[in-house]
């Protein structure tokens, strides 16, 4: 696969998917490349991690 187009992880499958796959809802994205989807999760943990943090402030 090539880097080029929209990737996606998807919850279902656990796994990253490129251009069309599973329904929107069970999926994360789009982005730019195959290892923004594949770190998609982390990202969202850190994220909330962040907005948790500022609630607590």
């Amino acid at each position: 696969m090539s880097d080029d187009g929209e990737w996606f992880f998807c919850l279902k499958h656990m796994r990253v998917e490129h251009g069309p796959g599973c329904p929107d809802r069970d999926r994360m994205g789009p982005y730019a490349t195959e290892t923004e989807a594949a770190n998609a999760l982390q990202h969202a943990r850190e994220r909330n991690e962040q907005w948790e943090a500022r609630e607590d402030d």
